[in-house]
């Protein structure tokens, strides 16, 4: 491997943890940057599993040392990537998977042009509701101001879809699992091979099926379910 970064990004409740966690279970030599974040911790979530969780002050103090890659305000909230997992991926000859939001996807393109983005959908705003009070229930948190909160934001990510190189709704967890795989492995043949397509077919298709281009219909009707507009290509 050469270090390709995967990128995924996903409104809240949109499978995007489970699906990344079943990606790195199954595909080899990818290695998950574990974000450092100052909100703090919920339910059985621990410090340098989920995230690294700091305080503000202290996260300040890495901003101002250069040490991110990227990060972002997020209802209040610092999120960050930190430059370290990259570079410690690529001595290893390691792929690196980042789990971010759209703030932070957009500063690493920037950055690290080669590498591919995914973005994770929800079949429809009402199933992305359903999903959310389900893990608010079980993380006892059942205010709905913060879930109609989550529901507004949820809106304002999507937009962002066109700027990703991959669309992945997440309607059945085991196919969505495929496909994400994929697009790991078509990707990696495609670095291996620059200009042809060297995955197998099976595999290949997959991953083109979630091509912006190819799931551009279906990504404008579910930002339509959010009560928002098509957005341009």
């Amino acid at each position: 491997m050469s270090g390709i970064v995967f990128i995924i990004s996903a409104p809240s409740g949109s499978g995007k943890t489970s699906l990344t966690n079943e990606l790195l279970k199954y595909v080899p030599d990818l290695e998950f940057s574990v974000s450092y974040t100052t909100r703090k911790p919920r339910g059985s979530e621990q410090s340098g599993r989920e995230y690294f969780f700091v305080s503000r002050d202290q996260f300040e103090k890495m901003i101002g040392n250069g040490e991110f890659l990227e990060y972002a305000a997020v209802f209040g909230n610092y999120y960050g990537t930190a430059r370290k997992f990259l570079e410690d991926a690529k001595k290893r000859g390691k792929d690196l998977v980042l789990d971010i939001d759209v703030q932070g996807a957009k500063q690493v393109k920037q950055r690290l042009q080669d590498s591919k983005s995914i973005f994770i959908l929800p079949p429809s705003r009402d199933e992305l509701e359903r999903r959310l009070r389900a893990r608010s229930t079980a993380e006892q948190m059942t205010d709905t101001e913060v879930i109609n909160r989550r529901l507004a934001e949820a809106g304002r990510e999507i937009e962002n879809y066109p700027s990703y190189d991959y669309i992945l709704v997440n309607d059945d967890f085991n196919q969505s699992v495929d496909k994400l795989k994929a697009i790991v492995q078509a990707e990696r043949a495609r670095q291996r091979h620059p200009g042809e397509s060297s995955a197998e077919p099976l595999v290949q298709a997959k991953a083109d099926e979630c091509r912006r281009a190819n799931v551009q219909e279906r990504a404008q009707q579910i930002l339509a379910s959010f009560g928002l507009s098509a957005v341009p290509n």
